[in-house]
């Protein structure tokens, strides 16, 4: 057990025999308890033609196990007044419910039921069923969406074959429409397994007895066998590429994109700090420059995705109707190209860092966050006290730190484009 005090947020750490990590956060201001369980695995633990295993487990999790009946899982946390849901991203696949602080022990019995016992109850219709669902979902907001494909085309642009953020997490359509049952069993017998998993409990309990608890129901799953390692190689190689995609849309839109250092990074801070002073606000200066003073942009942002292997920094304009993306693009180099000269205010710094500070505290203070957040830093650095730690990665930076990552990785030679206009 590792314990880590702090003035805000006690926490405890344990690792079970089978490997599972558990991080207890008790805090009794709210009769309510968050379980929060991670899997870390996401799209990137796909291949190429197997691509959307993570996504559609996602979906087949909720399906039933052994001594859980098909959709019972929502009824069961929805009969006690909890909500319940999942999602997947590149790195990790999470679960999660919110329940009265006395039905902690529901929770923990519904995740431990579809992890030591998901596969007896597993069958070809259930597949069908959520297989025909993904695909469904891929239609509404991928193929069929205004702008749906973009974000896919970037990630194309941006990374090489067989990298494994090039894929979508959603995966392509041709892909799910192969999965099999046996491709099911194998990715569950080799990510969904305890000493893959972080499993968080924040809120109203005591952790002496949540611990016990938490051994009862998680404790005899065995652990998994080895894990195929990610390969994640970006060649040395100059991009500077632009992509134009016609598409049912009535503004045009271009998404601009730079690789950058994993989430962790210093570097890292520094882009993010970047993105909220480049875009954050009506006072920022791509928002002024583009949309107040030029007016050739409805809006603009800039972000930074908080992935493992390596990051990426993207910036979003949607044009006016009749504006050239390529005006758009020269304006977003310009600001970026004032920023690797030092020639971003003080100002700009400082609103940004509160910008950014300000969003972190709102997610300490919702339940269902904080735990998210400790399943986060367990999952991907094995310290959940960077909980409160965190905000202070941000707080040394200079305009010279984010200076220095504009000229090293936000050059014109290093970006890719896709160019959305009206079809």
């Amino acid at each position: 057990m590792t314990a880590v005090t702090s003035a805000r947020f006690p926490i405890e750490r344990h690792t079970l025999d089978n490997g599972l990590r558990v991080v207890l956060q008790p805090d009794s201001s709210l009769p309510l308890v968050a379980v929060n369980l991670w899997y870390h695995v996401g799209s990137k633990n796909e291949v190429p033609g197997r691509t959307g295993l993570a996504h559609l487990f996602e979906h087949m999790l909720f399906q039933g196990s052994q001594y859980v009946g098909k959709n019972d899982h929502f009824r069961l946390v929805q009969q006690v007044g909890g909500v319940a849901n999942g999602s997947t991203w590149f790195d990790r696949t999470n679960y999660y419910e919110t329940l009265p602080a006395h039905c902690l022990s529901l929770g923990l019995w519904l995740e431990s039921d579809r992890m030591g016992f998901f596969l007896p109850a597993l069958d070809a219709e259930k597949l069908e069923n959520q297989r025909e669902v993904v695909m469904n979902e891929r239609r509404q907001g991928v193929d069929n969406q205004p702008y749906g494909q973009a974000f896919e085309r970037l990630n194309e642009t941006l990374f090489p074959s067989g990298h494994p953020y090039r894929w979508p997490v959603i995966g392509y359509m041709d892909d799910i429409a192969a999965a099999d049952l046996e491709d099911v069993e194998v990715f569950f017998r080799t990510f969904y397994t305890p000493d893959n998993a972080v499993l968080t409990l924040a809120g109203h309990f005591d952790p002496d007895q949540a611990l016990k608890l938490v051994e009862s129901y998680f404790g005899s799953i065995p652990r998994g066998g080895a894990r195929p390692e990610v390969v994640a190689s970006l060649p040395d190689e100059p991009l500077g590429q632009v992509v134009t995609l016609d598409d049912d849309v009535q503004l045009p839109r271009v998404y601009t994109a730079f690789r950058l250092p994993s989430f962790g990074e210093p570097e890292w801070y520094s882009a993010d700090l970047l993105s909220a002073a480049l875009s954050g606000g009506k006072t920022s200066p791509l928002y002024s420059q583009l949309v107040y003073e030029r007016q050739i942009a409805q809006d603009v942002n800039a972000f930074v995705l908080p992935t493992e292997l390596v990051s990426s920094f993207v910036v979003v304009t949607t044009g006016r109707p009749d504006t050239e993306l390529a005006e758009v693009e020269e304006v977003v180099r310009d600001a970026i190209a004032t920023v690797a000269t030092g020639d971003l205010g003080r100002g700009d710094l400082d609103r940004a860092r509160n910008k950014l500070i300000t969003s972190y505290s709102d997610q300490l203070q919702a339940l269902d966050d904080r735990a998210d957040l400790l399943s986060m830093f367990t999952s991907y650095f094995d310290e959940p006290q960077r909980l409160e730690s965190e905000i202070d990665r941000y707080l040394d930076k200079t305009p010279e730190d984010l200076a220095t990552v504009a000229r090293n990785r936000l050059t014109p030679d290093k970006a890719v484009s896709i160019r959305v206009v009206p079809r």
